[in-house]
């Protein structure tokens, strides 16, 4: 018995579409630090590949901005504000693409892994993170472990591949310093590009090994016991003792309805104990006669209390009473197959109501005809 709670409380089950759309609602979604680190470095390099150049020239014209200008300049304080203020616009607008880049590789990055996301309650303090027991579990939870792990290869990629870059442009970071000013700042800064760039690509290796542990990590944590997957089944669909309660008064509504329909009938056919068919029919209004009520043994029997109650003629005929049952529902028109039986059911009603009033002789009950795949025994 306990093994069976033990397994019962294991979460073993894969997370509902209600336990995801919930953990999104409160911010819970796999993100990567790895990933954006790496996005954002890239980013980085790649808009100093790009704008480089330009950030360079940016430079140049600040510098000789900054330092030729005429003696009185100097002992004017509304011209040096001036000539800071006209720095301070040309370096922006040098800058303004770079920053975009950066901009859309920090949004990319993190929507790259869970999608876009903004929830309020992932906003909100967690007093539970400042539990000292909380805190030391999580020192020693497998995630801490990968963490560290992380760390050390960051770090050891990192120094490797810097150690690898210096190697290689040793020669030309000491030929800057052999260059003019002007053509040397840009040199400076694309070979900086470039160191950038390759350290950014390092961090590929890092991002991927962490992006499939986080996207685990988070499913392990959304992860269900059976017991939570029924109790969420029982919220979402409701309990099954309150859906059969549902469900039983619907049927007995449906039942009152019907029985309100049965004096308005033409004919009640009968099994005569186990079924009863209530037909209505009308020429001006109805393409076919129409099913008022049906009903088996008690309600069977209901159906034709109310039909004496309101003097509706009650026929006995079997075959014609289980094939109607069977292959027509309360509303329905009854099937094509069954016009004939039917109407013979319903022109014999005519005479013998003719009869009751003397003008005919007593009719004679009809054989009425049911085609073989109508038939049911």
């Amino acid at each position: 018995m306990a093994e069976g709670q033990d397994s019962s409380a294991e979460k073993s089950e894969e997370p509902t579409a209600k336990r995801l759309q919930k953990s999104r609602e409160e911010g819970q979604i796999p993100r990567s630090k790895e990933l954006n680190t790496m996005a954002i470095l890239i980013g980085g390099a790649a808009g100093l590949l790009m704008f480089g150049d330009h950030l360079g020239m940016a430079l140049k014209s600040v510098m000789q901005h900054s330092f030729s200008f005429p003696r009185e300049v100097i002992f004017d304080i509304r011209q040096m504000g001036l000539f800071l203020g006209h720095s301070f616009v040309e370096v922006a607008w040098a800058l303004a693409p770079f920053l975009g880049v950066l901009l859309v590789a920090s949004i990319v990055g993190p929507i790259s892994l869970g999608g876009w996301l903004f929830s309020a309650k992932a906003l909100a303090p967690k007093f539970s993170r400042l539990n000292p027991v909380e805190g030391i579990k999580r020192m020693f939870a497998l995630k801490s472990l990968v963490e560290l792990l992380k760390s050390i290869a960051k770090v050891t990629v990192v120094v490797t591949v810097a150690l690898l870059m210096l190697n290689a442009y040793t020669a030309e970071l000491l030929g800057v310093g052999n260059e003019p000013v002007v053509p040397a700042m840009g040199h400076a800064v694309n070979i900086l590009a470039w160191i950038v760039f390759w350290l950014a690509c390092s961090m590929v290796v890092i991002a991927v090994v962490d992006v499939p542990f986080q996207i685990y990590d988070h499913n392990k944590k959304l992860k269900m016991t059976k017991q939570e997957v029924k109790d969420e089944y029982k919220d979402t669909e409701g309990k099954p003792e309150v859906k059969q309660k549902v469900r039983q008064l619907q049927m007995e509504m449906a039942q009152r309805r019907m029985m309100q329909d049965v004096p308005k009938a033409d004919v009640v056919i009968t099994n005569p104990t186990h079924f009863s068919i209530a037909l209505k029919y009308d020429g001006d209004t109805m393409v076919a006669p129409v099913v008022l009520a049906k009903g088996g043994d008690e309600i069977a029997l209901k159906i034709r209390e109310i039909a004496k109650e309101h003097n509706v003629e009650i026929v006995q005929a079997p075959p014609l009473a289980r094939s109607i049952y069977y292959n027509a529902e309360v509303g329905d028109e009854i099937p094509s197959g069954l016009y004939v039986a039917v109407a013979q059911i319903l022109a014999y009603i005519f005479q013998l109501r003719r009869f009751r009033a003397g003008a005919n002789p007593k009719p004679q009950m009809p054989d009425f005809p049911i085609p073989d795949d109508l038939k049911h025994d």
